[in-house]
């Protein structure tokens, strides 16, 4: 029977895994990676077109990066609990190590619905998300991509963001850009 909570069953998959490898080594270990390394969560506050303040909760959750940089998407979306970002980040490790790219998991995620904002709330939301992660992102320790909700053109406003506050371009800091952004 499976549990209703994803993070506890990304976990009895780990562990399943590790049983089945029956490598003794592993199992000592398994306390580490059966954990995200860190958990952010933060407010955004992000000016409205009518000029109210709307403070909206992002999350990231950075599963481990012994192999390399962390990788994984950002959704923005009104349903999502902590658990749900740790195990989808959790899994993204997963999906990296089983064809042997040098990267880890993580997820980030912003509670919210799109579809209820302007393309300038879009837009800033988009931009506060960076301005409170940049120190924890960048090509060689985190790299976001698009993921539910999140567009081409919501990457090319994160990485423009991005840029500005390290203070250098900084193509290879998001992906899934469009074209004119150096995406791909």
């Amino acid at each position: 029977m499976t549990n209703n909570n994803p993070f506890l069953n990304a976990q009895k998959q780990l562990k399943k895994a590790i049983d089945i490898l029956d490598k003794k080594e592993y199992s000592s270990k398994l306390e580490i990676i059966s954990n995200p390394k860190r958990i952010l969560e933060i407010s955004i506050p992000v000016k409205m077109d009518n000029w109210e303040i709307k403070v909206f909760t992002g999350f990231r959750s950075q599963h481990n990066d012994a192999r390399g940089p962390f990788k994984g998407g950002i959704r923005f979306h009104p349903d999502v609990t902590r658990d749900e970002v740790k195990a989808l980040s959790v899994w993204m490790s997963f999906k990296c190590s089983v064809v042997d790219i040098p990267l880890w998991g993580w997820k980030g995620w912003v509670i919210v619905d799109p579809k209820n904002l302007s393309i300038t709330e879009l837009e800033r939301l988009s931009r506060w998300y960076v301005r409170e992660l940049y120190k924890y992102i960048g090509p060689e320790i985190d790299v976001p991509a698009p993921d539910v909700n999140t567009t081409p053109q919501i990457m090319a406003w994160m990485m423009d963001e991005y840029s500005k506050l390290v203070w250098v371009y900084s193509p290879g800091s998001f992906t899934g850009k469009p074209l004119t952004s150096w995406g791909s």
